[in-house]
């Protein structure tokens, strides 16, 4: 688990602190439930204009649709290594992040219902039902990767049933996997996907509360041309939607001592005493680094970060004061120190140390982290949310995390006079 920084990820932290330095403190109707996947959705006037991008060796997402999902009507969002939204309370900065989540909830193999718990909240304020009393949206993606841009839609009816009605993937204009909901009694979709050859397209029924393309690869032999496209673009969207780790520390749960578990860190950060102690034994570099970042982010002199481990005990974290200064324990920290210290742990970790499930078929230099932090600087001050940039932009700029963030204008500011940092402006 150790590494060590290269000179260009020195030459970037450089950089990022010089201009840090210098930044000052600063509705819609639903269409029917049913109706198909929209072909495309206009950009919207608040996004930014996507750059020519290399080709992507690791699977990840590109952009983001929402199309009647919360205040977001036909919008998209480019994504790049490092992209904070920031915009106004009420703008949909959450709520694009909550689509993104239930997406890689959806390619991890999780329900509709699970994925959206509270799908009338996604549904805009002034959605009309129709004739049907039916009521929904829709969300999409690209993934781009080794097989190429590939395209994810949804169309997801929130009431009077939660159900996908509507899912699409295809590449390049082609349609490599469509479903419909042809029979509002049944709990299924007709689904047709490419074959190639003599047959064409086979057809078959999907649950409807399930992500279709997820179920492919158990479904698809890969035994023509077509099948193989369609292999190729499906495990492609998995494994960007599965490399996927919310998190957003909780304060109140991260003050007590944690049990000794596997010292993977919960999405609410609650387990931190215990992934400290592992990063200490394991993982020396990146504990340093996380002590070093310590030090900017926490009030008073710190000399590191330690563990106090009884036997068969829980796991108490304490910030080394130095020589002839007692230890602080998490718990007398404050509330933007302790969610500081866990969003830089995420940022310096990995797959490894996250409790999350990434595709195990594939080793991890194939694939990209992503981070969704709502609220990144939630609590922080700027000395704080200042590091926490400078820390995302060097391991973002390293290929294998990105992050997708929810800020506040101060730090907004700051990103905008970073190279590598993307701003979304949200307007009410």
């Amino acid at each position: 688990m150790d590494a060590t920084l290269d000179e260009a990820a020195v030459r970037t932290a450089a950089t990022v602190a010089a201009a840090l330095a210098d930044t000052p403190t600063v509705p819609a109707q639903a269409g029917p439930a049913d109706a198909p996947v929209a072909r495309s959705a206009p950009a919207a006037a608040h996004a930014p204009a996507s750059a020519p991008s290399a080709p992507q060796h690791r699977p990840v997402l590109t952009e983001l649709r929402l199309s009647a999902f919360g205040p977001h009507r036909s919008a998209l969002f480019p994504l790049g290594p490092l992209t904070l939204f920031a915009g106004p309370s009420g703008s949909g900065k959450s709520q694009a992040l909550a689509a993104y989540e239930a997406l890689a909830g959806l390619g991890a193999g999780a329900t509709l219902e699970e994925a959206f718990p509270d799908p009338r909240s996604r549904i805009p304020d002034r959605a009309v039902p129709d004739a049907q009393r039916r009521r929904g949206f829709r969300l999409g993606c690209t993934v781009d990767g080794p097989a190429g841009p590939v395209r994810l839609d949804l169309a997801v009816q929130a009431e009077p049933t939660l159900r996908i009605v509507g899912e699409r993937l295809s590449q390049d204009g082609r349609i490599l996997l469509a479903t419909a909901l042809r029979d509002p009694g049944r709990r299924s979709v007709q689904a047709a996907w490419l074959t190639g050859g003599a047959v064409g397209v086979t057809r078959a029924p999907l649950p409807d509360d399930r992500l279709g393309t997820a179920l492919l690869p158990l479904r698809v032999a890969g035994a023509t041309a077509g099948q193989r496209q369609v292999l190729a673009a499906a495990e492609q969207v998995v494994v960007a939607l599965r490399s996927v780790f919310p998190c957003d520390p909780r304060p109140d749960r991260m003050r007590g001592p944690a049990a000794p578990g596997t010292g993977r860190l919960l999405g609410d950060c609650a387990n931190l005493a215990d992934v400290l102690r592992r990063t200490r034994h394991e993982c020396g570099t990146r504990h340093a680094l996380l002590a070093e970042a310590a030090r900017t982010g926490c009030a008073g002199p710190v000399e590191g970060l330690d563990v106090r481990e009884p036997a068969g005990g829980p796991v108490t974290a304490v910030l080394d004061r130095g020589p002839a200064r007692p230890a602080t324990e998490l718990a007398r920290l404050g509330g933007g120190e302790l969610r500081f210290l866990a969003l830089a742990l995420v940022l310096l970790t990995g797959p490894g140390v996250l409790a999350m499930d990434p595709a195990a078929e594939l080793p991890s230099a194939q694939q990209a982290l992503t981070v969704l932090a709502d609220g990144f600087d939630r609590g922080l001050d700027r000395r704080q949310s200042d590091e926490l940039l400078r820390l995302a932009l060097l391991s973002c700029g390293r290929g294998h995390i990105r992050l997708v963030a929810a800020v506040g204008e101060r730090t907004a500011a700051a990103a905008r006079r970073l190279p590598g940092a993307a701003v979304v402006d949200l307007t009410a």
